[in-house]
């Protein structure tokens, strides 16, 4: 009985579908291992390693043209919270004075990581958080050597004082003057196989005068970058 079972057709057939099964397994086993090491290959790397806290806040210069530190206090900050210590790795700021100009108020922020989940605030949120009325944002540029810089600038009023402010960010090699066009920077650096680090610099002073604000603070904004260390001019400029 066990030979004529051993022997039966549906035996035999069993016995012949077998190794097709495991080598269909082993085909498509192999198929998945190989997406999986491409899939893991394209994946984005990081843009740009992590600096030093001490390390960072030692690039900002201490002169800038006439300027010269006076505080690095009574800047407008990202409000205080658990968020914003995981959107910068670093943040410093200034305040500036030179004879004759307002005092200006200069915020850096830095990430070596914009993942699209994390990315920097942009002032427009800090400054209503802390009681200021906005104006319309306006397109500006900053003079960078040879370089063009997108940026804003708009007025910021608070109950006990006038704000103008000009800022860029960068995120990778992208200079994204909002929110829709910072999310596109972070897409394409991912298409790219790259999380960018993203930079914000903010000045500010106070002033009703729009106008003279502005021509001051791209000014100042030119000489600050040129006045950097070429570490700080990377951050800055990628």
């Amino acid at each position: 009985m066990t030979d004529e079972l051993l022997n039966s057709p549906d035996h035999l057939a069993q016995q012949s579908r077998t190794p097709l099964l495991s080598r269909r397994h082993l085909i498509i086993g192999g198929a998945l291992a190989a997406a999986s090491g491409v899939a893991y290959a394209r994946q984005p790397k990081e843009y740009a390693k992590p600096v030093d806290g001490e390390v960072f806040d030692d690039l900002l210069p201490a002169k800038v043209g006439g300027y010269e530190v006076v505080s690095t206090s009574g800047v407008v900050l990202p409000p205080p919270d658990t968020l914003r210590d995981r959107l910068y790795d670093n943040l410093a700021t200034r305040v500036y004075s030179a004879p004759g100009h307002p005092h200006i108020m200069l915020l850096l922020a830095y990430n070596n990581t914009q993942d699209g989940v994390l990315q920097v605030h942009r002032p427009e949120v800090c400054y209503p958080v802390g009681g200021f009325a906005l104006s319309p944002t306006q397109e500006v540029a900053i003079d960078a050597g040879e370089r063009s810089i997108p940026a804003n600038f708009f007025t910021a009023e608070g109950p006990d004082r006038v704000e103008q402010v000009t800022y860029f960010t960068r995120l990778g090699d992208a200079y994204p003057r909002s929110w829709a066009e910072q999310r596109l920077a972070v897409i394409k650096a991912n298409l790219n196989g790259r999380i960018p680090d993203g930079m914000l610099m903010r000045v500010s002073l106070l002033g009703n005068d729009r106008d003279e604000a502005l021509s001051d603070l791209r000014s100042f904004a030119s000489k600050f970058v040129a006045a950097s260390p070429p570490k700080l001019q990377r951050l800055l400029l990628a």
